[in-house]
């Protein structure tokens, strides 16, 4: 396959971040499609920690190309600190990291919106990271949002600021009693940041077509997870952008043809972050089966908050396939379960004792699941330098067959810690 995209299947953090840098080694270029700086990706590499939030993890190959699409939306002073700390790294981006004039901009009264809109909501609160990434798009669909293009155009960035700013100051003073923001200020700010981001714009559009012409691989970075997208996923704890497979020709500019290929990711059990419904997680006694979050590597990147975590559901991520069209799984931390006595498996939901058939569409639905579990047993025993299948325990093989079993789709890498080198290959992609 000349393109790839690697897509979460879970509610995110499931490893993608790790996945997209192995298959990296291999791309020619490496293209994100949606989300800000609410995503994170971590890649271990020789006991070296990287943390990204926007740009894409292939950064760390030197004959890769990086690419921002215009699906994302982006946060001037957040992505100048990552350029920033590739530069502490000695990590070369010159003619390498490329962003979409499309792409939209995070502006202050966006981050401010945000934490207002949560606070108010209060019970109610869907979770956000508070950085305004949902406002940015909602200006989007309003059509009174401000693009890179517009950001760098000098005859025209002051006179769109001054609009907007009118319309959430009004916003501003009207619903929340805030005192209205100065647009002077924000105007000398963000002019600063764009002759910064200028070296970077470019028409990564037709690059990305004329690189698909060519034969180039190329890898389509996904954020976030599925089930977090806008349309199909937990609504309303939901994040701002199309996460699925299709978010990657409308985020990128790039005819669905285009990809010839999808990798789902996913954890051999399951993790959430923020608020909304999770059928198979685990609370009290339970919970403690697991090692602790900082053992595990359950702490968000972004949000640096604790995530809940559950049993593997299989029922979710047979309709989380059925969304994206995927051909295979990266199954991720099956190290984690390495010293459970028993492990389950959701097979299945009920709701008032009634089996169901089809993914709940509403939350209020989802709360009421009763999970249907397997029980298999566990390996009791490290998988942690394993780098063979046939070398895993019987039962972890077991635990493995199963899962691809119930989803009828092969797994076709397994990692077994964050480094590099703790992955089992079970197929080798653009072969």
């Amino acid at each position: 396959m000349s393109s790839l995209a690697v897509i979460g299947m879970q509610w995110g953090d499931e490893g993608k971040g790790k996945v997209v840098d192995l298959l990296s080694e291999i791309a020619h270029h490496t293209a994100r499609a949606q989300g800000g700086n609410n995503a994170g990706h971590t890649v271990i590499v020789q006991g070296t920690e990287y943390r990204f939030h926007l740009i894409p993890s292939g950064i760390l190959y030197p004959h890769t190309k990086c690419y921002i699409g215009g699906g994302t939306v982006i946060d001037p002073p957040s992505l100048l600190a990552e350029i920033e700390g590739l530069k502490k790294h000695g990590l070369a981006y010159e003619k390498r990291l490329f962003i979409s004039l499309y792409a939209h901009i995070v502006m202050p009264y966006h981050r401010l919106i945000d934490r207002l809109v949560e606070e108010a909501k209060g019970s109610a609160a869907v979770g956000t990271t508070g950085r305004g990434i949902g406002p940015c798009y909602v200006d989007k669909v309003n059509r009174c949002g401000i693009r890179l293009a517009d950001l760098l155009s000098v005859e025209t960035f002051q006179a769109k600021l001054d609009s907007v700013l009118a319309l959430k100051n009004r916003e501003l003073q009207g619903m929340f009693g805030h005192a209205p923001l100065e647009a002077k200020e924000i105007y000398e700010e963000y002019c600063a940041y764009a002759e910064q981001l200028r070296p970077f714009a470019a028409p990564i559009e037709e690059m990305l077509y004329e690189a698909g012409k060519k034969g180039d691989k190329i890898l389509f970075e996904g954020a976030q997870g599925s089930l977090l997208d806008v349309t199909f996923g937990t609504y309303p704890f939901v994040t701002s952008s199309c996460t699925l497979a299709g978010g990657v020709s409308s985020g990128l500019g790039i005819g669905p043809t285009q990809v010839r290929g999808t990798v789902g990711v996913t954890k051999a059990y399951t993790t959430r972050v923020g608020n909304g419904p999770f059928p198979t997680e685990l609370q009290g006694d339970e919970l403690s089966l697991f090692p602790d979050h900082a053992e595990a590597r359950e702490i968000g990147v972004t949000t640096g908050r604790k995530r809940r975590i559950g049993w593997i559901d299989l029922f979710m991520l047979r309709h989380t396939i059925c969304l994206n069209g995927v051909d295979s799984l990266a199954m991720m931390k099956l190290d984690i379960l390495d010293h459970l006595e028993e492990i389950q498996l959701c097979v299945g939901y009920k709701i008032n004792g009634r089996t169901i058939r089809s993914f709940p569409a509403t939350i209020e639905e989802l709360q009421r699941i009763e999970p249907v579990y397997e029980t298999v047993p566990g390996w009791k025993t490290s998988t942690r330098e394993i780098s063979l299948y046939n070398e895993l325990p019987a039962h972890a093989k077991r635990y493995l067959k199963r899962i691809e079993q119930v989803l009828d789709v092969p797994i076709s890498l397994i990692s077994v810690g964050p480094e590099r080198h703790q992955t089992i290959w079970m197929e080798r992609f653009f072969e």
